[in-house]
């Protein structure tokens, strides 16, 4: 974000035109990728080499034609690969970054990423991106298949349920995770249910917005489960967030027994773990065994994930051996 500025934030994408005049962005370039490469925006220049997992090719291709170009800013369309092209972009060229999110994983509200390297399978983390503007259009997550939906939505639904419990909560994202938590829980159903139903896919979006403003706070070993596990096999961050956060939300109960009662309570629900084990079933596999991963090498991925900073801020110590007992019940 801008020194002492508050992220911009509108809903319509008859916005953004305002959004890069108050900014001051003549030229911006579109960061996104083939699957949007067409969209109609008043955006001239445009890079669509955008990968899956923000690969570090594509990044590196954003910042040769954000350069070439003479852009002025970056406007990334997309989900969280996209708008994380777009931020390790910005670090690289000091471009601030107008987000057009379209799906709910809440990339756009932060200024760290995650880049994979293809040639090692790792996905690093990074951070200093300009993060200045997001502009929200619900229409655009119309026909989302289930399975991206799902996936992103129970990504959101992570980062409210890790913010109630991270070191550096405040009241502020409390109450952007509990308000992101509701929505997501109550409209998530209906939205997998009916993939064209407007107001569910708006309300959905509307929680991720929160979800997003509550990731200012940090996340918890779930997360650094998902990163470790994307990284290593190339897996959907949105489907490992949904595979991981039940086991992440057992292991904290013990010392965060207060704060899942709250997200319970703000979901409805008397047993909130097994109201998002519900809720992920509809993402798709819960079991990592489904989705290939090798179970010889769970004790690379925990050691992984243990490094992670998400790890590191979770509330009770996630040592490998921990880690590692929390990839087995879910493999």
């Amino acid at each position: 974000m801008g020194e002492n500025r508050p992220v911009i934030v509108r809903w319509g994408l008859g916005e953004l035109p305002a959004v890069l005049a108050e900014l001051g962005v003549e030229r911006p370039l579109l960061v996104t990728s083939s699957r949007w490469a067409a969209f109609d925006l008043p955006v001239d220049l445009r890079y669509s080499g955008v990968g899956a997992h923000a690969d570090a090719r594509g990044v590196e291709g954003a910042v040769e034609a954000a350069r070439s170009g003479g852009a002025d800013g970056l406007v990334a369309l997309g989900g969280g690969s996209a708008i994380d092209s777009a931020k390790a972009a910005s670090t690289e060229t000091g471009l601030l970054v107008i987000s057009i999110p379209t799906t709910y994983s809440g990339a756009e509200w932060t200024p760290f990423f995650g880049s994979r390297d293809p040639a090692t399978g790792i996905k690093r983390a990074g951070s200093g991106a300009r993060v200045e503007a997001i502009v929200y259009e619900p229409t655009l997550t119309i026909g989302l298949p289930p399975s991206e939906t799902g996936g992103t939505a129970l990504n959101a639904l992570a980062h409210c349920a890790e913010a109630l419990y991270t070191r550096n909560r405040a009241p502020e994202t409390d109450r952007d995770a509990l308000a992101g938590a509701r929505l997501i829980s109550d409209w998530l159903p209906v939205a997998i249910a009916d993939g064209s139903d407007l107001e569910a896919r708006t309300e959905l979006l509307r929680g991720a917005m929160h979800a997003g403003a509550a990731l200012r706070a940090g996340m918890g070993v779930s997360h650094a489960m998902a990163q470790a596990l994307g990284g290593r096999f190339a897996l959907s961050h949105g489907a490992m967030n949904a595979v991981c956060l039940p086991a992440g939300l057992r292991f904290n109960s013990e010392v965060a027994a207060a704060e899942l009662a709250r997200f319970g309570e703000t979901m409805g629900h008397a047993e909130p773990i097994e109201r998002v084990a519900d809720l992920a079933a509809l993402a798709g596999p819960t079991r990592l065994r489904d989705y290939g991963v090798p179970r010889e090498q769970l004790p690379a991925v925990a050691e992984a994930a243990s490094e992670r900073a998400a790890a590191k801020a979770n509330p009770r110590p996630a040592p490998p051996e921990a880690v590692l007992e929390l990839l087995e019940s879910v493999w």
